[in-house]
């Protein structure tokens, strides 16, 4: 690649009068833009040097891989004479700038505390849907199951139980998840949920009773009337003592020295944080947490069929701005209290929107024949839509082609006016997509089958029929597979730099990985805070903030080991590494090492992506392990198939 052309070619398409600073991280440009309309968005998705672009968080993202941004980067800056900046810095000036959206900074916040609770609240919901199969009436008959076969009692009881946990202990979870995303200790955060949820409390879900029937027991406070009223099944207030006790433990480390510190701040923070809950903070968050479950209640209640129609129609839409990472706060509150809302809407409307973004994904990849790359991921993220995970399908493929995307968003507002007439809410979270019915009342499964069924024939049918004739020409990047070169002859082995939970690409939060930008790969949920050389070869990237390594095999196979997610931000915190760009390393040599604790503590996931940035190179890129199973390090994960006409791909310019 050669940076200076590239540089002037980006600094082209921008415009040099249209940027206000600029940063870069292991993988892309960050830039500060002052109008985005007036970049030249074909010129850069033309550039066959860059993978991708896309805007988020006030920064425009320009992708141009490891080893090579560097590079880029510096002749950028000579070009355009931009002011450079830190990650962090540009963080600070895109809010200057008045490029930071409140409300995305909003949303951001929520998504940082709930997705890490995702996997707790999915396995309560699929318990919850799981007793709901055993113990509700019309699935098998007239009788219950649990009626039916009265020996299975105790089973639906136990699961009942465990279904119940995460829900009735959620203020523990938030509390965990809050506290540490607002920069406080955890654990301190963990006790206070606990402190909302003290079985001398009035039960949450019985508080509005007690207060109407004048038997809320109340604390007298030097006179002042505190009522005792616990907090199960709430969001915001839980959220709000997290921020306060955060930011009440960070103000006594800073004023409070050694043992005094060590002593004192976590008894007067709980205690402070206890006293303005129960008296003020909890009491209003609670009046606003319902004031928002009502006025969703309300929405659908008057306006119906309607109001799911026009909300399937734009939900992936809103995918896309990255709002529902919100949706969970909502979806919680919503079966918290089913008896007044009915259930969760959202839950219905979601699974008709991504099975109608898979169809039409699907469609794409019978009007790509002759294009392998194409209809490989086309088939991978269509399957993975109809299980409820809608981004590497509409990333990767309907916003690409533009015209699938707006047949599902069509297609997805047809099937929830269905959902609509249907009455269809879930009574439990689970998969958004085809199997969840399971979260779904028997009585309104028929509901929910039609409507699917709509979703995934109409966003198919309507894309195959309008693709035939406005689908660009597809053309194939790939030369057949020499069948006498098999993955474990002649492939160039890649093992696991770290040793954790083994993912789909597809899984991780960023769309540039998820998607595919940077090339095929895995990603790993670390168990602990090791890296080593995943094969023997040169490092061509070691940056100074140690959250990313580039090595290039003897083979050419270059390799991006990318620790935890924006986590450039850190600027080295928590990171250390023991080599040097251009320094020589086997298989099994020690990288680097990271605290998983302080990038937690900061907010950041530590997955950790393993990526062959130059996939295009090989004839494929295949995994050789099962996902959602723990590796060691030093296992091999990887294989990089030549090309049929290749004995060693070597090293690119």
């Amino acid at each position: 690649m050669d940076h200076n052309k590239v540089a002037k070619r980006i600094a082209d398409a921008v415009g040099k009068d249209n940027i206000v600073a600029a940063a870069h991280c292991a993988t892309r440009l960050r830039l500060v833009i002052k109008d985005v309309k007036k970049i030249d968005q074909d010129a850069l998705d033309n550039d066959s040097d860059l993978k991708g672009t896309f805007n988020a968080n006030g920064q425009y993202q320009i992708i141009v891989g490891p080893g090579d941004v560097n590079g880029v980067y510096d002749e950028f800056v000579k070009i355009t004479g931009v002011e450079q900046a830190s990650t962090a810095d540009l963080k600070k000036i895109a809010a200057q700038s008045g490029k930071s959206n409140p409300l995305m900074d909003l949303v951001k916040v929520l998504s940082d505390i709930f997705v890490p609770l995702i996997p707790a609240l999915v396995a309560g919901g699929l318990l919850m849907a799981l007793n709901n199969i055993l113990t509700g009436e019309g699935m098998f008959g007239a009788k219950s199951l649990v009626e039916m076969f009265p020996q299975i009692t105790g089973l639906a009881e136990m699961i009942n139980l465990m279904a119940s946990a995460p829900f009735a202990f959620l203020p523990i979870l938030i509390g965990i998840t809050a506290t540490r995303r607002f920069g406080g200790n955890e654990i301190l955060g963990a006790a206070a949920g606990m402190m909302l949820v003290m079985p001398s409390l009035v039960n949450g879900y019985n508080v509005a009773e007690a207060v109407a029937t004048g038997k809320m027991p109340t604390w007298d406070l030097f006179g002042l009337s505190v009522a005792q009223a616990g907090y199960q099944g709430q969001v915001l207030p839980v959220i709000g003592v997290a921020f306060i006790l955060a930011n009440l433990e960070k103000f006594f480390h800073k004023h409070l020295k050694g043992a005094i510190d060590f002593t004192f701040t976590p008894m007067l923070s709980i205690i402070l944080t206890g006293f303005i809950t129960f008296i003020v903070v909890g009491p209003v968050l609670r009046i606003v947490s319902n004031g928002i479950t009502d006025s969703l209640t309300w929405l659908v209640t008057t306006f119906g069929f309607i109001g799911y129609g026009v909300f399937g129609t734009f939900y992936s839409a809103i995918v896309i701005t990255g709002l529902h990472q919100s949706f969970p706060a909502i979806e919680t509150q919503l079966l918290a209290d089913v008896a007044k809302t009915g259930g969760d809407f959202i839950f219905p409307i979601a699974a008709a929107s991504n099975v109608a973004q898979g169809a039409a994904t699907f469609a794409i990849y019978f009007l790509s024949k002759g294009d392998e790359k194409v209809r490989a991921l086309a088939s991978s993220s269509g399957a993975s839509a109809m299980l409820g995970i809608t981004e590497p399908a509409m990333f990767g493929v309907n916003l690409k082609y533009k015209f699938p995307f707006f047949i599902a968003l069509g297609s997805a507002g047809i099937s929830s006016l269905v959902m609509g007439l249907f009455q269809v809410m879930s009574s439990s979270l689970g998969p958004a997509g085809i199997i969840g019915f399971i979260a779904i009342p028997a009585n309104k499964w028929v509901g929910f089958f039609i409507a699917i069924a709509l979703s995934f024939v109409i966003a198919f049918t309507a894309t195959l029929a309008y693709g035939r004739s406005h689908m660009p020409a597809s053309k194939s990047d790939n030369k057949p597979v020499n069948p006498a070169v098999t993955e474990h002859e002649a492939g160039f082995e890649v093992d696991a730099p770290v040793s954790g939970h083994l993912m789909q690409l597809a899984d991780v939060q960023d769309n540039v990985f998820s998607t595919g930008m940077m090339g095929k790969g895995v990603a790993i949920e670390p168990s602990d805070g090791t890296i080593y050389a995943p094969a023997d070869g040169k490092i061509t990237v070691a940056y100074q903030t140690k959250h990313a390594y580039g090595l290039t095999t003897d083979d050419g196979v270059e390799i991006l080991v990318h620790i935890g997610l924006d986590t450039v931000n850190l600027e080295g915190k928590g990171f250390e590494s023991f080599v040097t760009q251009g320094q020589k390393v086997k298989k099994g040599d020690k990288l680097g090492t990271f605290d998983t604790n302080t990038i937690k503590k900061a907010g950041y996931p530590v997955t950790t992506m393993v990526i062959i940035t130059n996939t295009k190179a090989f004839n494929d890129v295949v995994v050789d392990k099962t996902f959602d199973n723990d590796i060691q390090a030093g296992h091999q994960i990887i294989t990089a198939i030549p090309k049929a006409s290749d004995s060693a791909v070597g090293a690119p310019a």
